[in-house]
């Protein structure tokens, strides 16, 4: 059993008869009143994100996780496939259960975390960002730069962000998998 002063971005804990994993929270103390804990919970089984709150001092079930490397083989479906660096097991995994799916190039390192009591993978972690190469965007047109003006892009994984209108077909560029936003053009 852990507590409310316990809680951090990434713990797994058991709440309403499931598995959730905390992606946000923020310690509150207001002027009048007791403390709380605000936290935005994500089930690791369905993928649903909630909002809760817990009173300062309020136990939580914690579950217990390992976490393993693993490389991104290929999607059949809704189902991704991975494979275990260390000893070459694979497992398969839901789409819910990845953070941003579109983002997961073949072959990309991920880190998938497992409940230690029954060996069941609960969810993956990207890497904070990924290059991934822009493969068709519209052309930028000269002197049509207002202020952060972007475009839609689409990049090699499929799927579809927004980055300036200096970005070209073929260039590389970095995006930051968990808002899913462009960060910077990569050079070769």
């Amino acid at each position: 059993m852990a507590s409310t002063s316990d809680i951090r971005n990434g713990l797994c804990i058991r709440y309403n008869h499931d598995i959730y994993k905390i992606i946000e929270f923020l310690h509150v103390k207001p002027g009048k009143g007791p403390a709380f804990v605000r936290t935005k919970l994500k089930s690791v089984t369905t993928g649903k994100v909630i909002d809760n709150t817990f009173s300062a001092g309020h136990k939580i079930d914690d579950v217990r996780v390992e976490t393993h490397k693993f490389q991104y083989l290929y999607p059949e479906g809704d189902q991704f496939h991975f494979m275990n660096v260390e000893d070459y097991n694979q497992i398969t995994l839901n789409k819910s259960s990845i953070d941003n799916p579109g983002l997961l190039k073949e072959g990309e390192l991920v880190t998938v975390i497992i409940n230690s009591e029954d060996e069941m993978p609960l969810s993956v972690e990207m890497p904070a960002s990924v290059i991934l190469e822009v493969t068709a965007t519209e052309p930028g047109v000269k002197g049509n730069t207002a202020t952060n003006a972007t475009k839609p892009a689409t990049v090699e994984t499929g799927a579809t962000i927004m980055v300036p209108l200096f970005i070209n077909e073929g260039d590389k560029v970095k995006i930051e998998t968990a808002k899913g936003t462009y960060k910077e053009r990569v050079k070769d």
